[in-house]
């Protein structure tokens, strides 16, 4: 484990189809609103996505991603000191988030949704989070399998590295993600969280994204995606424990203090 808690990712979604709060924040004042309070709650970076990549959601074309997310990218520039992360699988509406302040590109295609992908990814000046993805959104979910979930993922994980480094891409810009809820069985995920360090070893950061997901609902059902919030941590903390540099969360305030006081047990002297 870490010395230090993971940092925490707010998720910002302006979307009208997320799975978890979808609609909530489509109004840019709104979602900038939403983003500062994460802040003040303890998030280090905001994650912000205009297209839902929820299990069976359709894509959405470059123009509404650009639309939804470009004035709240713009409106939290100057006002916070966080960290903006940009989560889309396109190119050209990276290209256009960093451009307007993010500096971070989190696609969940681990830039193979375009062939354009890569070249764009080495052009800018941001990091880039692969995550890993057994197919798409629209039919990740209907049957994922897998031999060995945990090496089948790492090795892809490694391959999209060394595509990105032989693209121009410098390694200390990347950051990883397990994809857990993407093309993922229950089983699945939970292999993966359990062996989160296996993947810690390919080298760059791990970002965990658990909070909310249906696999929580899966072990213990609480009714809709908000009712999540002891899985999520339980998830969360479970990931910090195996290596987790970055979580990305929607309650960053409960998280944050789980987090704090874990880590202040952890730390805590054992008085023999």
């Amino acid at each position: 484990m870490s010395a230090h808690p993971p940092l925490l990712m707010g998720v910002v979604n302006v979307t009208p189809d997320s799975f978890s709060d979808g609609g909530s924040f489509l109004d840019p004042a709104h979602a900038i609103e939403h983003g500062l309070r994460l802040v003040e709650e303890g998030a280090a970076i905001l994650d912000i996505g205009g297209e839902s990549t929820r299990p069976g959601a359709d894509a959405v074309p470059a123009e509404t991603e650009l639309a939804r997310v470009l004035p709240v990218i713009k409106g939290l520039v100057g006002q916070t000191a966080a960290v903006l992360s940009i989560d889309t699988r396109k190119p050209d509406v990276a290209r256009a988030a960093v451009d307007a302040g993010a500096s971070i590109w989190n696609d969940v295609s681990a830039l193979r949704f375009s062939s354009d992908s890569l070249r764009v990814a080495a052009s800018l000046d941001c990091r880039i989070v692969l995550m890993h993805a057994q197919g798409d959104p629209k039919t990740m979910q209907d049957d994922p399998r897998y031999e060995n979930a945990v090496e089948e993922v790492k090795g892809d994980l490694a391959g999209r590295i060394a595509a990105c480094e032989a693209a121009g891409i410098d390694r200390a810009r990347l950051i990883i993600d397990p994809g857990v809820g993407f093309g993922k069985t229950l089983a699945h995920n939970l292999d993966l969280i359990a062996n989160l360090d296996r993947l810690a070893a390919l080298g760059p950061p791990v970002l965990l994204g658990v909070s909310r997901k249906r696999f929580i609902a899966a072990i213990d059902r609480q009714g809709p995606a908000a009712g999540r919030l002891g899985g999520s941590i339980a998830a969360a903390l479970a990931g910090a424990a195996r290596g987790a540099a970055i979580l990305r969360v929607h309650d960053v305030a409960a998280t944050r203090q789980a987090l704090s006081v874990h880590f202040a047990i952890d730390s805590a002297p054992s008085g023999r």
